[in-house]
């Protein structure tokens, strides 16, 4: 992707909130990473790697959802049970699903009533976003729970113009169709812009057995405010909200259920400047929640099979104290607070009970960016988490970055900590166990990166994450005595199984990717071998490659971008092999992808475009049983007034 590199960062968006006009501003300059440090940081002075998609690499890429363009980038692979809207996983680096941090505009996503408490990506698309990063590598220093594989950190566009506004609309196979549309505007006293989107789509059917299709409509909308109430004082306001219906198949092929998920996040920040700005404050207050309900129309009385709520509520302080151009310091507290309910109605008039289950965390953290020499950076810190579960638990980090050349060639290495929290679902369900313990990453790596002028530029990473007391599925004995822990909790009533940390895992791998420019001509590629495997002691499958993470990812893409305004390309993507299942031998072949997409800019404010996916319209899983798309054709234009 032309705008696309591999950087280096801890990421931490917040840094948008603490100093809006100035990160705004860098933001604007590629070698500037807004969310590194959580103040604006040059990328030779960033110590882990991360991947940034621009504005301009978003729109060539042309994606529906974010997912689309997220697993063209090193490490990420994906799996899906079906077309749109149906369950989607995203790996970074081999970590399991649930072990992603997901940040939109400053706001962490999540649902604790899902299974392992993280953000599903299901319903994440592409909406007004002009800015994706992705933070590979434990990095709980700065984001907590949740980030051992890494970081997906989102920001929407930010008015540029006293008034202004986008447009765009799209169509394609399957009757699908993909409208958006924003306006804003900035003055000395506000910057504000509002937008909102729809999609609907007839589908493919889930199961590859299946013969109906399953369909899936969304619409949602977001909205930010920065208000400058004084000099040195702004407050952020932001809000996402979508809702969406998806229809999908039973185990065995087709069925008539469907499901609904609305989600909606807020943020209100207070942000200041005390000594000569050197010290910059923000604190903020922040809520998501989640609503999942799944149907089933041939039930004869009660339709309703799933109820499910939850909410995160999010207390914030970050300080941000620059001591001298060679020290910067970022420390802050942070207060968590997880609600969940669930339920499984029968088919039956019997009232159901929504039980609330918690969890709370208190966080303290620090870290300390020092540069002693021209062109070496040093940082250092840690965090300290309390839940009301498992007690305490500290983790830390530490890096350097070195440039001999004022960045044309840097050299970085770190070692980083990261863990999870058990989720409410893994505590409390039926198949809860109320005293787990949270999954403990740590992981280095080493990186190198170098640009020829404009001509090419490549970058190669090293990188090695050992986690243990990983939470996995435990079955109970089919036959004879029961142990106590096969028993639902606060019952006599037995369950087949029941979560426990009994796994272990080590993943390490290489990354390489590579860009060059010659005139009208572009070419850019990426590859990832990643040998992530199973190390619990007890293991029956010991040493094998853990479940749906391909050893081998590839991205190629080339093409010719005129002067005129008009921009095609070939791209492919490889997925190698992978195990289906932690516990079975069963096999998801290998496939390569090949799409070609063109976009013509015929005037200063329209844009065309098309694309065909799958070209070869292969036929490949992602999931053992459940379909992918074949060969799709989209049209569409875009705006910007």
């Amino acid at each position: 992707m032309r705008h696309t590199r591999t950087l280096a960062t801890l990421l931490a968006f917040s840094a948008l909130h603490a100093a809006p006009a100035r990160a705004e501003e860098d933001a604007a300059d590629g070698n500037i990473i807004v969310t590194a440090f959580r103040t604006p940081v040059a990328q030779e002075q960033n110590a882990s790697s991360v991947t940034v998609l621009d504005e301009a690499a978003i729109i060539q890429a042309q994606p529906i959802a974010v997912t689309d363009i997220l697993l063209r980038t090193p490490g990420v692979s994906l799996s899906r049970n079906g077309g749109y809207g149906t369950a989607t996983s995203l790996r970074v680096r081999g970590a399991d699903a649930g072990q992603t941090v997901m940040v939109i505009d400053g706001m962490r996503l999540a649902d604790p009533s899902a299974t392992s408490g993280g953000y599903g990506f299901t319903n994440l698309f592409l909406d007004d976003i002009d800015r994706i990063e992705i933070l590979r590598g434990p990095q709980s220093i700065l984001w907590g729970s949740d980030a051992i594989g890494g970081v997906v950190n989102v920001t929407t566009r930010r008015p540029q113009k006293a008034l202004e506004g986008s447009a765009a609309f799209e169509t394609g196979t399957h009757e699908t169709v993909s409208a958006r549309a924003g306006v804003g505007g900035t003055s000395e006293a506000i910057d504000w812009r509002l937008a909102g989107s729809t999609f609907t789509t007839n589908g493919i059917s889930a199961r590859a057995n299946g013969t109906e299709d399953d369909g899936y409509s969304r619409q949602a909308a977001s909205g930010t405010a920065t208000i400058r109430l004084a000099p040195g004082v702004a407050l952020d306001l932001r809000g996402y909200w979508s809702d969406a219906s998806n229809d999908f198949d039973a185990f065995n092929g087709d069925s008539a259920a469907f499901g609904t998920t609305q989600e909606w996040s807020g943020y209100a920040g207070l942000n200041f400047a005390l000594f000569d700005g050197k010290l910059s404050n923000r604190v903020a207050v922040l809520q998501t929640e989640t609503d999942r309900r799944n149907y089933d129309p041939a039930r004869s009385i009660r339709q309703l099979t799933f109820d499910a709520h939850g909410r995160v509520r999010r207390w914030e302080y970050q300080g941000t104290y620059h001591a001298a151009d060679q020290l910067a310091v970022v420390f802050g507290a942070e207060r968590e607070e997880q609600r969940m309910t669930t339920a499984s109605p029968g088919n039956n008039t019997t009232p159901y009970a929504l039980v609330p289950q918690k969890a709370d965390t208190n966080s303290v953290y620090g870290q300390v960016r020092f540069m002693p020499l021209t062109g070496l950076t040093l940082n250092a810190g840690g965090r300290y988490d309390h839940q009301s579960r498992f007690g305490g638990d500290t983790v830390f980090s530490a890096g350097a970055a070195f440039t001999p050349n004022e960045g044309a060639t840097i050299l970085r290495a770190s070692y980083d900590e990261g863990y999870k929290a058990p989720s409410l679902y893994q505590l409390f369900s039926d198949y809860g166990v109320a005293d787990l313990g949270p999954e403990k990453a740590k992981g280095w790596e080493i990186a190198a990166e170098h640009s020829f002028g404009n001509i090419f530029h490549a970058s190669a990473a090293w990188f090695q994450r050992d986690t243990d007391n990983l939470i996995d599925f435990a079955y109970c004995p089919t036959s004879g005595a029961q142990p106590d822990v096969c028993f639902i909790p606060g019952t006599t009533v037995t369950r087949f199984g029941y979560y426990a940390n009994v796994k272990e895992s080590r993943a390490r791998g290489l990354e390489l990717t590579g860009s060059a420019r010659w005139r009208v001509l572009f070419l850019d590629g990426n590859y990832s071998w990643i040998k992530a495997e199973d190390r619990s002691d007890d293991a029956a499958f010991q040493g094998r490659q853990l479940a749906r993470v391909p050893r081998h990812l590839a991205n190629v893409e080339g093409g010719i971008d005129l002067p005129s305004g008009l921009r095609a390309s070939v791209a492919a993507r490889y997925s190698g092999r992978s195990f289906n299942s932690a516990s079975s031998t069963e096999v998801l072949e290998d496939y390569w992808l090949v799409d070609l997409r063109a976009q013509w800019h015929v005037a200063e404010a329209l844009t065309l475009q098309a694309r065909v996916e799958n070209v070869g319209d292969k036929d490949y899983q992602t999931v053992s049983g459940y379909s992918s798309l074949g060969r799709t054709v989209y049209v569409g234009l875009r705006s910007r007034f």
